[in-house]
């Protein structure tokens, strides 16, 4: 089948909810992604952020094959080895929290969310969250997401949820009543502009939860998993959630999410409340565990800080020579570039040329490279951003 029957098989019987590139991707390896034409791609966005580690990373590929010979899905009355031992191996490079399930981001925010309710007394019913968050696309994370064009067609939205400006405490603090279950906040806003959250921001959230006995949640979903150079976000910023959410790199390309609650939140969320009919599959959990091996063994989380720091100097390097270029920032190998006029044909352009980046809020192109990337691969990535800028100055 060659990529036009392809499209237009998905044109006859696939929902057209996502405006598709007309690429028909067939084998991703490493750093790279390879079409149906016969075109090499370097991937610096690598399945939305998923493949973190890169595409069909060996270890990953191995620990699928072998648990799929062995158990592929137990439903959640029984016990599975696979979910008990990544629920370990997270909890000891967290906060020693415990582990529920899932199989996306949005059903980790979900459940914390469910749960942050459950946690606390009944009349505390509201969230805040922060302008410019991206939560979800079900009717409570998109609800908790405070953008206004993920709401349109959709209203009204779920009651209880309040906004605020990200990084204002003022605002934040006027915001707080005896009302609020709980904040959920990105340590660094993602699909919102690769937006960083200030240390005395994140500070303020943990002080006033603490004070009104609300629960601070954090969603890692993008920041999670090493792509900043630590294993989660918050690590950066001297302090610690109640409840974090985390996916994308987790199962290294097989869809699996998790919330991690503190023992004694997590005590709330009792047999009846809440579930997942795939949460914790076998084959799933066997995937992140290869994951989180396979980070330790490449010393990945080490150098995904070095690598991050050597590609925002490449591309610093690029604004100097390029003036649409007005601000690049990030941590670790989550980068963004911030322009002065949209992005969408640049990263069209880039793709052309066999390079993948994404551009989100019209003008911020994001770079998030694969872990196991290298510099030499960064330069080829900047060099082809490089000729695209100059031919479009032109």
């Amino acid at each position: 089948m060659n990529t036009q029957e392809t499209i237009d098989m998905f044109d006859k019987y696939v929902i057209a909810n996502y405006a598709r590139l007309p690429r028909v991707i067939v084998k991703g390896e490493g750093c790279y992604m390879y079409d149906a034409d016969g075109n090499k791609i370097l991937d610096m966005f690598p399945g939305w952020a998923v493949s973190a580690i890169g595409h069909c990373h060996p270890k990953v590929v191995e620990a699928l094959r072998k648990q799929a010979g062995e158990l592929l899905h137990i439903d959640n009355t029984f016990y599975s080895e696979p979910q008990g031992q990544l629920a370990k191996l997270l909890s000891e490079r967290a906060f020693g929290g415990k582990c529920f399930f899932c199989n996306s981001g949005a059903e980790a925010n979900e459940a914390a969310l469910k749960l942050a309710r459950l946690h606390t007394p009944s009349e505390k019913y509201k969230f805040i969250t922060a302008e410019g968050s991206f939560h979800g696309r079900t009717l409570a994370t998109m609800t908790a997401t405070a953008q206004p064009k993920h709401h349109e067609g959709l209203l009204p939205l779920l009651p209880g949820f309040v906004y605020v400006p990200f990084n204002d405490v003022t605002a934040l603090e006027a915001a707080f009543s005896d009302e609020v279950a709980a904040v959920m906040v990105e340590p660094i806003q993602g699909e919102g502009g690769i937006n960083i959250a200030a240390k005395e921001y994140l500070q303020a959230i943990r002080r006033l939860c603490d004070e009104s006995g609300a629960v601070m949640i954090l969603d890692e979903v993008q920041t999670g998993i090493g792509r900043t150079g630590k294993w989660f976000g918050y690590q950066h910023f001297d302090v610690e959630p109640d409840i974090m959410t985390m996916a994308k790199a987790l199962g290294g390309g097989v869809a699996i999410g998790a919330m991690m609650a503190k023992e004694e939140v997590a005590a709330s969320l009792v047999p009846g409340k809440h579930a997942s009919t795939f949460g914790g599959n076998a084959l799933a959990c066997a995937a992140a565990v290869a994951v989180i091996e396979a980070i330790e063994e490449g010393n990945l989380l080490e150098h995904a800080a070095e690598l991050g720091q050597y590609t925002k100097d490449k591309l610093e390097q690029l604004r100097q020579k390029h003036f649409i270029i007005e601000s690049v920032r990030g941590v670790g190998l989550m980068i963004g570039v911030q322009l002065t006029s949209p992005g969408t044909e640049i990263v069209d352009k880039c793709l052309e040329k066999g390079l993948r980046i994404n551009c989100t809020q019209s003008t911020v192109l994001r770079f998030m490279p694969p872990m196991i990337a290298t510099k030499e691969q960064i330069d080829q990535a900047v060099d082809i951003l490089d000729a695209v800028l100059t031919e479009s100055s032109k």
